[in-house]
């Protein structure tokens, strides 16, 4: 065996694993034998999917939502592993410790799951005790499409990373070769010049592991695990640092500055600097406060603010749109959520600077609503407005709505409230045999001619009525996208009631899109825009199937989609 060498340190030592895992515990049995105290690991593991951590599930509804976000998708399973080597110095009973920590990623992609074996995989039980609801190691084998990477550290623990750095603490390089590097809220602790970019990185204070989520929050959990260890002042700039010495959180800073950063983006959309951008590829300062007509002082800040957020980039006093500028912040971007940030900015952004009253008086403050912002602006431009950034928004997320379920048994489908036609027309494109009536306002249908793409479908049609007064039009499938979560209870009982009168059991179903709440309700994208104290609410799963099963909705399956909004399908079996 190739690592022997470096297992074989172990032997005659007793190591304490710092974790409850199962997996870990099998690793590492074969690899070790215990005799004597001498080294401590503490490991754990997390699966990421996108910007999201998914932990344990919690119940099989939250095994479900999981997997199938996962599903058809690649993410990356990080383990994070902290060693503390410790020993006693001669002559004396001070323990001394060496402490080394490092991460190791894995990409897996899933296959595309089906329904059935999510939940065969679901119900074998296998899901409840593993991040992110499977265990590559076992019956979850079967989900996984391709591995790149370690697979032990998916299955818990990177051994491969584990035994170099055995190499690191037994056989250690010459000292002209060692560097004393500086941990959080830990003593020095030796380290090698050949790290790599990751490691390095990992030892900067100023870098550590911010990008991936709750890994810097385990590394340095992890490290100073080891403080009921005897505790050893470090020297800096020849001043005593005291334990109880802390930076302010990385989570407290983004939270303090996260409105500057909402703010510049709004300004810099309202303004178009990035059409400005766009049209000329690339400008001075002094050129883009002209065409924006603003001050040149004013702008080189607004400009270089955008720098730093990514949003633009500088080349020798030079600015140009980045690719992300390009693609969904100039107005006339296929993909361009430009109005939707007008609509954030000129309506939502007032509901929260009054929001302290908000919460006192619970419901939208006085100052909030659009009337302050009809004073400027007529009615129609109001409505107008508000259309663009509703087309936006589900220009963005259609797609992932109209593929989140098979839909093609349903020919006849009515959109209610459907607007610009945006989910109707991206529907029609995925399910050519589909017929999509779209049910809204006469006013919103007068006014979707703009929105209209350039190669009209015959199977869009726009319809005018008012859904909670009128008689809906006969479909096979009914879509609410973004209508639930704005209602009052009475309303909102008196569609439902509509609607399960108009589905048959068993061949007509409604499909509805919104943000559904994690089921702990921690996730905060849904619980900010709640806080605009809406005559409604958002709601976890859970609370949808209840509230859907009250009206007759037996069937009840839930899609998180990753995207703006996720989806619900409900049937009467």
């Amino acid at each position: 065996m190739l690592l022997n060498p470096v297992i074989s340190k172990l032997a005659g030592k007793r190591v304490v694993l710092a974790s409850a895992s199962p997996r870990r515990q099998d690793i590492l049995s074969n690899v070790k034998h215990l005799k004597t105290p001498d080294i401590v690991i503490g490991a754990d593991t997390i699966v990421t999917l996108e910007d999201a951590i998914l932990e344990k599930p919690l119940d099989k509804q939250d095994a479900y939502n999981m997997l199938s976000r996962l599903s058809g998708k690649e993410h990356s399973v990080f383990t994070g592993v902290a060693i503390v080597h410790c020993r006693s110095q001669d002559g004396n009973n001070k323990l001394e410790t060496d402490i080394i920590d490092f991460y190791e990623e894995t990409k897996v992609k899933f296959a595309n799951l089906s329904e059935d074996l999510l939940w065969e995989y679901i119900d074998s039980g296998e899901p409840m005790d593993k991040a992110g609801g499977y265990g590559i190691q076992s019956l979850g084998g079967m989900l996984v499409e391709s591995v790149h990477g370690d697979f032990l550290n998916v299955v818990g623990f990177p051994l491969n990373h584990f035994c170099k750095k055995l190499v690191e603490l037994y056989y250690p390089p010459p000292k002209q070769a060692i560097q004393r590097v500086k941990h959080d809220s830990i003593p020095y602790v030796e380290s090698f010049e050949n790290l790599s970019d990751v490691e390095k990185d990992c030892s900067s204070p100023s870098k550590t592991l911010e990008g991936k989520k709750g890994l810097k929050k385990f590394v340095c959990s992890s490290s100073s695990s080891a403080s009921s260890l005897p505790y050893t002042t470090a020297l800096q700039n020849g001043i005593k640092e005291s334990p109880r010495q802390k930076q302010l959180p990385l989570k407290i800073n983004e939270l303090l500055d996260g409105f500057k950063e909402s703010k510049t983006l709004f300004a810099a959309s309202k303004l178009k600097v990035f059409d400005k951008l766009k049209d000329k590829g690339a400008l001075k300062a002094m050129e883009i406060a002209e065409k924006i007509n603003a001050s040149v002082h004013g702008t080189e800040r607004l400009l270089d603010a955008c720098v730093a957020l990514g949003l633009l980039e500088k080349t020798h006093q030079v600015y140009s749109n980045t690719e992300l500028a390009d693609t969904y912040l100039v107005t006339d971007s296929e993909l361009s959520i430009h109005a939707y940030i007008l609509h954030l900015n000129d309506h939502l952004w007032s509901h929260f600077t009054h929001l302290e009253s908000a919460v006192v008086e619970g419901k939208s403050h006085p100052k909030n609503t659009c009337e302050k912002m009809s004073e400027n602006l007529h009615g129609s431009e109001v409505k107008e407005r508000f259309m663009r950034a509703m087309h936006c928004m589900l220009k963005i997320t259609a797609r992932d709505i109209a593929t989140a379920f098979d839909l093609s048994k349903y020919p006849s489908v009515c959109d209610l409230g459907g607007c610009t036609g945006a989910l109707a027309h991206e529907l029609v494109q995925i399910y050519p045999e589909m017929r999509v009536n779209v049910f809204d306002l006469p006013e919103v249908i007068k006014n979707i001619s703009p929105f209209q793409p350039a190669k009209l479908s015959s199977h869009v049609t726009f319809t005018s009525g008012n859904f909670l007064e009128d008689a809906l039009p006969e479909a096979d499938l009914y879509i609410l996208s973004r209508v639930l979560h704005d209602l009052p209870d009475a309303k909102l009982n008196h569609i439902l009631k509509k609607l399960s009168v108009a589905c048959c059991p068993g061949r007509k179903a409604l499909l509805i899109a919104e943000i559904v709440l994690d089921e702990d309700k921690k996730e905060p994208r849904a619980l900010l825009q709640a806080l605009s104290m809406s005559d409604g609410k958002q709601r976890s799963g859970t609370e949808y199937k209840k509230l859907l099963g009250s009206h007759g909705f037996n069937s009840v399956e839930i899609k998180k989609t990753g995207n703006l909004l996720d989806a619900i399908l409900a049937i009467k079996r």
